[in-house]
This record gives C-alpha cells, sequence and structure tokens, in this order.
C-alpha cells in the first residue's frame, strides 16, 4: 500500500472504498469480488460506427463503481493495482489466442490530470502490464494518443452529440505510427458507456495507420448488448 493510503487508513480512520467497512483501502469480500469478474462482450445500443470489439470486465455498478471513482477522483491511489488486475482479466477475454498486446489508454487532457493530481487511467494500465507480464504475456503500455481538441462534457449528452462532442479530440502520436504498425494493439479504458470515446480514439490511431484490434475496459453501463453487431 503506497504510504499516502496508509496515513490516511492510520490518521483519518480508513474504510474500503467498495463497501465502506472500517479497515484498510480494499476489504478482503471486495477484493474477492474484484477476483470473481467474468468478462463479457459490451457493444453499446447503438454501436458508433468504427467501434472495435468492447470487452468489459463487470457492469458499471455497486463496487465497481465506488472504486473506479474513489482511485479517480479521491487520489487512492493503492486501488490501482486491484483494478490493474480487473482490466487485466478483461485484456485476456480480448485477446484471444494472442499472447502479445500493447496497451494504449484513452488520454485524458492536460488541464484534467493537473486537477486531479495524477493520470488515473494511465496508472491503471501499467498496472494492468505489470499484471499480465506476471501472467507470462508480452504486454506493453503505448503512450500512442494525445488530446488535441478538449471535448465538452459529456454528461447528459445522447450517443449522437457524443460522437459529434469528440470528433477530432484525439491524435496519433508520430513517433508511434511505425512502432505499432503491424503491432496488436488494443485500446483501453475505465468505462464504456455509447462507445463514441473509443470509437473516436480508434479512428485517430487508423488515421495513422495503426490497427486496433478491439477495446478493454474494467465496466460498462447498462447500455449494452452482449450479443455484438
Amino acid at each position: 500500500m503506497p504510504v499516502r493510503d496508509a496515513f490516511v487508513d492510520l490518521v483519518l480512520g480508513g474504510r474500503c472504498a467498495g463497501c465502506g467497512r472500517p479497515g484498510v483501502t480494499l476489504c478482503g469480500g471486495c477484493r474477492e469480488l474484484l477476483d470473481a469478474v467474468t468478462p463479457f462482450r459490451a457493444w453499446p445500443e447503438p454501436a458508433p460506427r468504427g467501434l472495435p470489439t468492447p470487452t468489459a470486465s463487470a457492469p458499471y455498478g455497486d463496487q465497481i463503481r465506488k472504486l473506479i471513482i474513489a482511485h479517480k477522483e479521491e487520489a487512492r491511489y493503492a486501488l490501482a493495482r486491484p483494478l490493474g488486475e480487473v482490466l487485466a482479466t478483461a485484456v485476456r477475454s480480448a485477446l484471444g489466442a494472442r499472447h502479445g498486446v500493447w496497451l494504449c489508454p484513452v488520454p485524458s487532457a492536460r488541464a484534467t490530470v493537473r486537477a486531479r493530481g495524477h493520470d488515473p487511467l494511465r496508472r491503471i494500465t501499467k498496472a494492468a502490464v505489470k499484471s499480465l507480464r506476471r501472467q507470462g504475456f508480452d504486454a506493453r503500455l503505448a503512450d500512442a494518443l494525445t488530446v488535441v481538441r478538449r471535448p465538452d462534457d459529456q454528461s447528459g449528452l445522447s450517443a449522437e452529440r457524443r460522437t459529434a462532442n469528440l470528433a477530432g479530440a484525439f491524435a496519433a502520436r508520430s513517433r508511434w505510427a511505425e512502432r505499432l504498425t503491424d503491432q496488436p494493439v488494443l485500446l483501453v479504458d475505465d468505462v464504456i458507456t455509447t462507445g463514441s470515446t473509443l470509437a473516436e480514439a480508434c479512428r485517430a490511431l487508423e488515421s495513422q495507420g495503426i490497427a486496433v484490434f478491439g477495446c478493454a475496459v474494467l465496466a460498462a453501463t447498462r447500455r449494452y448488448s452482449t450479443s455484438g453487431s
């Protein structure tokens, strides 16, 4: 556990970020729930054009939702490793027979990262890479995307308006184009709702010749179909 989290638990009276039970940042019961997640195909309805096959570790609700928010907004850094292990579960499912993969996180705007004091998705992705490598997979982090236009707040927008809002928001870093040519690349994010963010991120990569074979996320909202399309 990072020193900051240990200090908070000791001085302020720690509580589990998942269920609120007094104690450590993540109690045994909530950890067992994370260990038991079963990945599934999480196609939004309707799915935006260009969205690669999305795989989610769990529905977005209950403990997983609380853990994602606690890590992202409350800087509960100790949650990065267990959340990374959950993301790794979705990645393994998305990989199929592959044993190598570049994980490319959807980036946040620099102002957002500064306001939060950390980059939560990148931190979780690094933890997922470590988890996958411990399991024998050749997993690597690819910081291949950058935000070039900060979109408006997505809250409350329809799927169509989200797509329009995100158009041109991302760009592929030129130095990654050659490096990732003919390499297995998987987009990763924390939550999939309409799929617009992932579809736009995929478009940015593929515009530079970087093929994306799928997406892996921690959780999916209820706007999904397990059957796909």
